[in-house]
């Protein structure tokens, strides 16, 4: 991928000398920064902003290894294929009319992607707006010259995204409010070929880049993408457009991406330790404070000083803390004394620090000063939330004293900035040169923070192996000829071969079966109808839970007999009452591939809508990752008196179910719902296996 990020020579084939035109922006780029060999082609020019130009792609001299293109898509296949046969590594495709456009861009795509099969030549794009270097001063875009006049503000954080205009608009919103830096911008558009893991994976191993954060709209090889995560060393943040079932129709009719599943896609990245944004300034926001601060370890609920000249906003930072997993520090009496020295005598201290009094007595250098310097000592002080003004009230603390205080003590500190716009913006930039991270609203400075120490962190780098699971000859050979759903019965015999303790049950062809098997169990007892095919055997009427009597055996025998025209099967099996109801169960999504998932069950499936998800096969560390990651954890530590689940065995139950799901290709889904937790431990009463086509 070097010759896209550090090429030796640049061929720009669609070179305009008209101003404000694509190919005349992306000359004046290259030429105001580029610092190797720039050769337009066009064959109506000589020369072009006094730069000579060549009529093919072939006479362009040596050396060259990129080629970025900006002409009507008709005309791209063949100047692909010329810049192939010239030797040419890499192409930039940032012309549009593609698949984004319909059939007929689509297949001019299609025909790209042969050309790239057949000469190994690297495509990124189209539909993209290139890629942007703070850091090298690499202009590969026709965005507007007019940033070299704002002025490229390097920094540590990349930046991938899928979207051409919007990687211009962050730009150019970097770029002309000069407030955060950036170290690389890679539009990638309909990523035929170069796509976010290519991207991803160079990123992780570039010196100039800190954080990585991503927009995206699909994820197509969903675990590549996650293993890349799984061993990187640097934060990724990433904000998936098409998550609801508008935004997946939206991406389709943008870049023709299909979205996956959200909550499939949450599961995997916690798993993979990626943090998720919800919007792009937060996507941003989060990124710079991951860089920020490479070196801070995760902790629950961290203890945070605030250090505030007002005491509403204190109150108020303390309220968003409660909800971000943070928690005010309480101040050692050592912390106490340093900031007695500068506190008018009547000043009680406490934790929102309110620096107000003593900046009136002492000045704001001194005061923030001698504040920041006792929390950074404390050894119950894992951060710091720093509120400033800029522009009055003679609030301007020394920066770059705090930046080195900050520095040495080796926690992080945040600051929340209010201020008079010129003077909040100096204020702001002078901070980022001092490498000190600023917000402009209060809860985004506490929710950076929060990100910080809640980050998810992957159970390992590399995705554990599959155990593999033993079947009878019977099963196999069910499996590998059949496809649809399967019965509860066999369902469940699939499931007790993979280790998950199933409830006891028995087919019955009698009504006096019935009555013998319900006897051995014990009363009361659950009857089924059993049909070929069908899952949803409630709706069906064909489930009798409680059964009490040994003549409602017979009868409710006889009852699921009519019900099904006598063509099913009927089962029997104790009636499992637990203390909570659970759901698991496995995927295969076209983008993670299998996906276990576990929830709440019974009337909370459908109140509170808890599930989460991971990737199979899991580790138990990542089995019982997914467990916490469910938001009514109370439920499960035992509420009112009930036993607490066993989360050592909930989580070998979902380890075994995806070692089932991961070592057999033909399954689709499986579904144990409810999984009872009964005195603690996890019990499949009820369950559905689900075959994907015949090979």
């Amino acid at each position: 991928m070097n010759f896209f990020f550090r090429p030796k020579g640049i061929a720009l084939i669609g070179a305009s000398a008209t101003p404000f035109k694509g190919g005349n922006s992306i000359l004046k780029n290259l030429i105001t920064g580029f610092d190797c060999g720039i050769y337009p082609v066009n064959p109506k020019y000589e020369t072009i902003e006094d730069v000579r130009c060549y009529p093919t792609v072939a006479d362009v001299p040596d050396p060259v290894d990129l080629a970025i293109v900006f002409v009507p898509a008709p005309h791209v296949p063949a100047i692909v294929r010329a810049c192939a046969d010239r030797g040419i590594k890499g192409v930039m495709i940032e012309s549009g009319g593609f698949s984004e456009t319909g059939e007929g861009g689509a297949a001019l795509q299609r025909e790209l992607l042969e050309i790239r099969k057949e000469t190994g030549i690297r495509l990124w794009g189209p539909n993209c707006m290139g890629l942007v270097d703070a850091v090298k001063r690499y202009v590969f875009s026709f965005v507007s010259p007019m940033i070299w006049q704002e002025g490229l503000t390097p920094g540590d954080v990349s930046l991938v995204v899928q979207s051409g205009m919007l990687s211009g608009a962050f730009l150019m919103d970097l770029m002309t409010h000069g407030v955060m830096g950036i170290s690389k911008v890679c539009s990638i558009g309909n990523k035929m070929d170069v796509d976010e893991c290519d991207l991803l994976e160079y990123l992780v191993d570039d010196p100039d880049t800190g954080a990585i954060g991503l927009y995206l709209e699909a994820i197509p090889d969903g675990r590549r993408f996650t293993e890349i995560c799984r061993r990187s060393k640097k934060p990724v943040v990433l904000l998936k457009g098409g998550r609801s079932e508008v935004g997946a129709k939206a991406a389709m009719s943008h870049t023709a991406s299909l979205s996956g599943n959200g909550a499939v896609i949450r599961g995997a990245l916690a798993q993979s330790g990626v943090t998720e944004a919800n919007d792009f300034k937060q996507m941003m926001d989060i990124s710079r404070a991951l860089a920020a601060f490479p070196d801070t370890a995760p902790k629950r609920d961290a203890r945070v000083a605030v250090l505030t000249y007002t005491g509403g906003a204190g109150i108020v930072s303390v309220d968003f803390m409660d909800g971000l997993g943070l928690a005010p520090a309480l101040l050692s009496e050592e912390s106490r004394a340093k900031l007695k020295t500068v506190f008018p005598e009547w000043m009680p201290i406490s934790n929102p620090v309110d620096l107000w009094p003593a900046v009136e007595r002492n000045g704001a250098e001194k005061t923030y000063g001698v504040a920041l310097d006792a929390v950074c000592s404390d050894p119950g002080v894992d951060a710091v939330l720093i509120h400033a003004f800029a522009g009055g009230f003679a609030l301007k603390p020394d920066l770059a004293g705090m930046a080195e205080t900050a520095k040495g003590a080796g926690k992080p500190v945040f600051i929340w900035l209010l201020g008079t716009i010129d003077a909040a913006k100096e204020f702001h930039q002078e901070a980022q040169e001092l490498g000190m991270v600023v917000y402009r609203e209060v809860y985004r400075a506490v929710e950076c923070m929060g990100a910080l120490f809640n980050r998810p962190l992957p159970a390992a780098s590399e995705i554990p192996s599959a155990r593999a699971v033993s079947l009878d000859e019977a099963q196999e050979k069910i499996l590998s000829e059949s496809a649809g759903a399967l019965d509860e019965h066999f369902s469940k015999k699939l499931l007790s071969a993979a280790g998950i303790f199933v409830v006891e049950e028995r087919i019955v062809k009698t009504p006096e079966a019935a009555e013998k098997a319900a006897s051995e169990f014990g009363l009361p007892v659950v009857m089924k109808g059993l049909l070929p095919g069908e899952v949803h055997k409630t709706e069906k009427n064909l489930v009798r839970l409680d059964i009490r009597s040994f003549e409602d055996v017979r009868q409710i025998f006889d009852e699921l007999t009519r019900e099904m025209d006598s063509r099913g099967e009927i089962l029997i099996q104790p009636y499992v009452k637990g203390d909570l109801e659970l759901i698991a169960g496995l995927v295969n999504d076209p983008q993670f591939g299998t996906c276990v998932m576990c929830g709440f069950g019974g009337i909370l499936a459908e109140v509170i809508a808890d599930v989460a998800f991971a990737m199979a096969p899991l580790s138990h560390e990542e089995a019982l990752a997914l467990i916490r990651r469910l938001k009514a954890q109370k439920l499960l530590d035992g509420f009112r008196g009930a036993p607490a689940v066993d989360r050592e065995a909930l989580a070998q139950t979902l380890v075994q179910l995806g070692d089932l799901g991961a070592t057999n290709e033909k399954i689709e889904q499986v579904d144990i719902n409810p999984l009872i937790i009964r005195d603690g431990s996890p019990i499949a009463v009820d369950a559905s296996v689900i075959l994907g086509e015949k090979p």
